[in-house]
C-alpha cells in the first residue's frame, strides 16, 4: 500500500487562481455530484498548469504544505459516512 495521498482540488467559487502546495494532485472541477472526471495533474519543473477539462489554473505556492490550497475551500474533504 502506499503512503503517499494525492491531493484533490475543486474550484467550487470559480476562483480564477487555485495557489497549491502539491507539484501532482487532482482536479475534480466542483463538488459531487457536479464534478468531471477526476484529472491527474503533475506540474513537473513548471509552477503552473490548467485542468484541460474545467481550464482551472492551478499556481504552485512554495509557501502551502503537500494538500493545502489559497483559497482554502479548494482542497477537496474526505466524506467518509
Amino acid at each position: 500500500m502506499s503512503d503517499h495521498v494525492v491531493p484533490h482540488f475543486h474550484n467550487d467559487a470559480g476562483a480564477a487562481v487555485i495557489e497549491i502546495g502539491s507539484r501532482e494532485f487532482m482536479c475534480v472541477g466542483a463538488n459531487p455530484p457536479f464534478d468531471h472526471p477526476h484529472v491527474f495533474l503533475d506540474l513537473g519543473n513548471d509552477n503552473e498548469i490548467i485542468c484541460p477539462y474545467c481550464s482551472t489554473l492551478y499556481r504552485f505556492a512554495a509557501d502551502l504544505g503537500a494538500g493545502q490550497a489559497r483559497p482554502p475551500e479548494s482542497v477537496v474533504k474526505d466524506r467518509v459516512a
